[in-house]
């Protein structure tokens, strides 16, 4: 029987650049949770925005934030990683010095923003609604850092990705993240970390649980739990690494409400 179903956001639930989640989303999530199944929203995305996103339900559901950097559960952090500094100052001065790219580096509570351009701040504090704060040097950096990520207004290209995975993949994760966005990430953090929080914490099993995800740093999660779906539009590589696909996140949750988390009936 499946007693948790995690899922990514931006490109899972949030499809075609959504900034708010569909609204039959939160009736679903409360019906799970009359049945024991515990629902996690798993993002690269911080916790405050999380938040927000989930506000009908954001106190009945678990949190892995900052794609497994930040796991919350009823508002208590359970665990909270931590970027070494150095080589966190060495990648925002190479995205700093780079035409056209912008970074968040993500505390627990909010964003450090350094905009090169007003609508990068528009983008992130108006339409993304992020908590940020606005610096004009990274000496104003103080809080412990969690993720680094870098966009860039052009676009999300291979040549793009392989720049940053050549420059740094040797000394961090280096991963794409929803839409627009490469994640600078400490080795040993994804959202797999998060899940298996969660399945240790609660004793579940891989065998009790459901993922769905569509982007590279899904894939460690797809893989720690026996139903993993990659999205339809998936890259071929998330969906070798998942069990099964998926059109829409919320038919999968539909079947799994009816036959009350009895999975071999779903699938």
């Amino acid at each position: 029987m499946i007693k948790l179903i995690a899922s990514d956001l931006d490109g899972t639930l949030l499809l075609n650049k959504a900034q708010t989640l569909p609204d039959d989303l939160f009736p679903l999530i409360r019906e799970l949770n009359e049945l024991g199944i515990r629902f996690v929203a798993a993002s690269g995305r911080q916790y405050p925005n999380m938040k927000r996103l989930f506000a009908p339900v954001a106190s009945d559901i678990s949190f892995i934030c900052e794609n497994g950097a930040l796991a919350v559960e009823k508002g208590q952090v359970l665990y909270q990683d931590r970027f070494d500094k150095e080589l966190a100052n060495e990648i925002l001065t190479a995205i700093i010095e780079k035409k056209d790219a912008e970074f968040t580096c993500s505390a627990k509570d909010y964003h450090y923003l350094m905009p090169k351009t007003e609508s990068f701040r528009h983008y992130m504090v108006d339409l993304v609604k992020n908590e940020c704060r606005i610096i004009n040097c990274l000496d104003e950096i103080t809080d412990p850092i969690m993720k680094l990520a870098v966009y860039e207004s052009a676009g999300l290209t291979d040549e793009y990705v392989r720049y940053w995975t050549g420059r740094f993949g040797q000394r961090c994760t280096v991963v794409t993240s929803g839409n627009d966005w490469v994640d600078f990430i400490p080795f040993g953090t994804n959202k797999a970390k998060g899940i298996r929080e969660f399945q240790e914490t609660y004793g579940i099993s891989p065998e009790e649980c459901i993922a769905f995800g569509d982007e590279y740093n899904d894939i460690e999660m797809l893989k720690a739990v026996k139903y993993g779906f990659a999205m339809a539009h998936s890259k071929e590589k998330v969906r070798e690494s998942a069990a099964f696909t998926a059109d829409r996140v919320q038919d999968i949750l539909e079947k799994v409400i009816r036959v009350k988390g009895n999975m071999e009936e779903v699938i």
